[in-house]
């Protein structure tokens, strides 16, 4: 357990809780401990779904300025590498993972946001990509999960601007899924999670790694990974059990093997 990042449980599903106050910001550290975060989730079978969740006041306002405005080109070459690390390894959990977010998801926040299969916003929440008001770009995957998100001209919208969309507009062009009050995100994203939960987990894991992947190349790669991830289900017990319980009309009780 780190200092400003928590792994909790909910059941099956797992919380990745920031708490960093005020906003979250997201210095080395806190990137430090998503990365571990990341991979705790992803390697314990009792964790079937994921919610990443800043609190009830704010998701994460974005990078630590005060700690970049220190940093010097060299400092950033070096430290770069790592905070895509980190995002990647948010990234590749190989679990339906949702993010909840109240507040501000800004910068770094948005693109942590990125991250996940699925948005769950406040009706008050406020997204972007500000990075450029501060003559720099996104550097933790915005300037390629959000086009591949909401299409080219739209991302470019909002990074070249920089302005902040709110929660109506979010979900109108699909940077986030659902919008609810406030005081419900948390609760939504958890029972969305659990809805995953009770699911045939090495199923969900090669449907993530298929999209996810097929969304990096050409068609026929695309398929070629389908192919090999759909082959690859019929190897395990869940599949037996599924296609067993449809035939006998029954519900299905898979075990994640």
């Amino acid at each position: 357990m780190g200092e400003f990042v928590r792994v909790e449980t909910d059941g099956a599903v797992g919380v990745i809780r920031l708490d960093r106050p005020k906003m979250n910001a997201l210095n080395v550290q806190v990137q430090r401990e998503l990365h571990e975060a990341a991979g705790q989730v992803g390697a314990d079978e009792a964790i079937r779904a994921v919610v990443i969740w800043g609190g009830e006041r704010v998701f994460a306002a974005g990078a630590d300025i005060k700690e970049m405005e220190q940093m010097s080109y060299a400092d950033m070459a070096h430290h770069s590498g790592r905070l895509q690390d980190a995002f990647k390894a948010l990234a590749n959990i190989p679990k339906p993972v949702i993010a909840a977010i109240t507040g501000y998801a800004l910068g770094g926040g948005c693109e942590l946001a990125l991250t996940a299969d699925f948005r769950v916003a406040a009706e008050d929440a406020k997204l972007g990509q500000p990075e450029i008001l501060l003559g720099l770009i996104p550097g933790a995957g915005g300037t390629q999960r959000l086009p591949r998100l909401i299409g080219p001209a739209r991302a470019k919208d909002l990074i070249f601007s920089g302005r902040q969309v709110d929660a109506a507009e979010a979900l109108a062009i699909g940077l986030v899924d659902r919008v609810v009050p406030a005081a419900e995100v948390y609760k939504t994203a958890l029972e969305w999670a659990g809805t995953f939960a009770g699911g045939p987990a090495l199923a969900l894991k090669a449907a993530k790694e298929a999209v996810n992947r097929g969304l990096e190349v050409d068609v026929d790669t695309g398929l070629e990974i389908e192919r090999l991830q759909f082959t690859g289900t019929f190897a395990t017990e869940d599949r037996t059990e599924g296609m067993r319980a449809f035939v006998a009309k029954e519900k299905a009780s898979f075990t994640g093997r």
